[in-house]
């Protein structure tokens, strides 16, 4: 596979990392493999975590091709560099396209990144996640790789003005060790415990982080250590009126085509 893009793309980001003085935790990297397909599964705390945790495979000498939402190719900026990096478009009414796509690449030999998750955590805790990443990773026939990012979202996250040039921000990326789930086994079990394992590797970047918010600044801090996210409760209710809304203006938009497809079908 031609790897014009990716490369340039990861030296640009470091050398921005470095004259930003971002602090880099990287710890974990062992357990990253050397050769052949994974499925590498992270948190998701902001809009930057599939650049960090592509950073968890470059000292392994390996690249992850992540699968990202469909609209994010479709940007005219990003939509280029996602492709020439060849990660995965997933288009939510059509995932199975982009599921082949990504076994395809396992098969290869390649390194898929997946957000179990599928959105932020607004809460900056694992939401609950789906069995696909565990299927995913037995139909291909390679390990599952968790790790932990925990930094970035003081950078830019949902709902937070962007902060993509502050400078002296911790970032700690944790990898755990592999599990390999295997035809046969209880998915939902395999599943609750890579939530299990996600929530360990978290909760020790989170409570080892460098940096503890004072007054205002404590939004990015998780409410278990003291802080003013959103509980995981609160955050769920959050996710839930946002999914609301989006059907509703998927709806709004289908009924507004409607006219035009009919006079179509009439000509």
């Amino acid at each position: 596979m031609s790897e014009i893009v990716y490369p340039p793309v990861i030296k640009t980001a470091l050398a921005l990392f470095k004259a930003l003085n971002l602090k880099f935790r990287l710890e974990g990297t062992e357990h990253v493999p050397a050769t052949g397909g994974a499925v590498l599964v992270s948190n998701h705390v902001s809009y930057l975590d599939f650049i960090f945790a592509g950073l968890a495979v470059h000292p392994a000498g390996r690249l992850a091709r992540f699968m990202a939402k469909k609209e994010i190719f479709d940007n005219r900026i990003a939509g280029p560099l996602m492709r020439g990096m060849h990660h995965i478009p997933v288009d939510r009414e059509a995932g199975a396209a982009s599921y082949k796509a990504a076994l395809t690449a396992l098969k290869e030999g390649e390194i898929v990144g997946v957000f179990a998750e599928a959105t932020i955590s607004q809460s900056f805790t694992v939401k609950d996640i789906k069995s696909g990443a565990v299927r995913m990773a037995v139909a291909g026939k390679v390990p599952l790789v968790p790790i932990a990012i925990w930094g970035p979202q003081r950078m830019w996250t949902k709902g937070r003005k962007r902060r993509l040039l502050q400078r002296n921000v911790p970032v700690t990326i944790l990898i755990g060790e592999p599990m390999h789930p295997q035809r046969g086994d209880d998915y939902a079990a395999v599943t609750e415990e890579l939530h299990r394992r996600m929530s360990a590797l978290l909760e020790k970047a989170q409570r080892e982080y460098p940096e503890v918010p004072t007054g205002d600044d404590r939004w990015w801090q998780p409410a278990y250590l003291g802080g003013t996210a959103p509980t995981p409760e609160e955050a769920a209710e959050m996710d839930r009126r946002e999914a609301e809304e989006r059907a509703a203006r998927r709806a709004a938009r289908a009924a507004a085509a409607e006219p035009e497809r009919r006079e179509g079908d009439a000509a």
